[in-house]
């Protein structure tokens, strides 16, 4: 894409690029330091679970996905590790899902990896202007809540 802006949409469309170059990165990463069998999907799953767990029925509803969408995805993730299902401490038929040592061990791999993308991004375009970019996305995402838009973090489906 060049520097002339083409009208209504460029802006929409360079921030979502941007986000899906710092995803696959993250996933490039993360398949390299063990963590191969997670996809980005999980990553929203486990900003729910972190740092208490979640009901299934909780993550279905943060994920915008039906139950059954949801028990196969924790399904997935426990047989890989990332999660467990326990007794409800509140719910003595109800299941709480938790972040296993696993879990854990990816996310902390993931603000590790998100943390060098950033500042590689600030080595690119200076302090100053990642500061500006920041403070200006803030206001945008401020301003669709002010407008009854609020904006929540999961994947568009």
């Amino acid at each position: 894409m060049d520097n002339k802006s083409s009208g209504g949409y460029e802006l929409t469309v360079l921030m979502s690029l941007g986000f899906r170059a710092a995803i696959d990165e993250l996933h490039r990463q993360l398949a390299s330091s063990g963590f191969e069998d997670v996809r980005p999907a999980h990553g929203f799953v486990f900003q729910r679970l972190a740092p208490h767990g979640a009901t299934g029925n909780e993550i279905a509803e943060h994920m915008g996905i039906t139950k059954q969408a949801a028990s196969q995805m924790i399904d997935y993730l426990e047989e890989h590790g990332y999660v467990k299902r326990h007794s409800h401490p509140r719910d003595g038929r109800g299941k709480i899902v938790v972040l296993t040592e696993r879990g854990w061990g990816c996310i902390q791999a993931t603000e590790r990896i998100f943390a060098g993308i950033e500042r590689r991004w600030t080595d690119l375009l200076g302090r100053e202007r990642m500061d500006e970019l920041r403070t200006d996305l803030r206001r945008l995402i401020q301003a669709a809540a002010e407008e009854g838009h609020p904006v929540h973090f999961r994947p568009v489906w």
